[in-house]
């Protein structure tokens, strides 16, 4: 039997009517076509369907979507600003930290809140926060240059 829930995602209210048993991440890309959130694993280890839930980075895949009613989620599609790019994603750009993108969204979801709430982490620091995100393609050293980069851009 379905329940409605209302939820803000990217600071737009809705209102879906959900299965008791469907996650997050299936509503989100299913029944609000955001695709930018990504099914990996499907079991909390790659971070790809990394949302900010309340301002904090979940696995959407692990995350009941009766769970989020009433709350606030963030996606990679709301965190550009219209056809400005936030500066982690331009850093993410400019140091080559996207190859294949799969990881990208939650990745850079993971980055920002870092950066929101330290402005100039260190390199572990950086690395801890993007520890439940994994990238098969870069070998991490260009998304923690890209990583510093918005920082020093978010500054300005």
């Amino acid at each position: 039997m379905k329940r409605l829930i209302t939820l803000v995602v990217n600071k737009k209210a809705c209102e879906i009517a959900v299965e008791p048993n469907r996650t997050v991440a299936q509503v989100l890309r299913e029944d609000l076509g955001l695709l930018g959130t990504k099914i990996g694993c499907g079991m909390g280890d790659c971070g790809a369907c990394t949302v900010l839930l309340d301002g904090r980075p979940v696995n959407s895949c692990l995350v009941l979507a009766v769970q989020v009613n009433g709350r606030e989620i963030e996606t990679i599609e709301g965190v550009s600003n219209g056809k400005d790019l936030h500066p982690v994603q331009k850093a993410f750009v400019e140091h080559g930290a996207i190859q294949c993108g799969f990881c990208t969204p939650g990745m850079v979801l993971s980055a920002k809140t870092l950066l929101e709430k330290n402005s100039s982490p260190s390199e572990p620091e950086i690395r801890k926060a993007l520890s439940g995100n994994l990238c098969r393609c870069t070998g991490y050293q260009k998304i923690v240059e890209a990583v510093r980069q918005a920082a020093e851009m978010m500054k300005k």
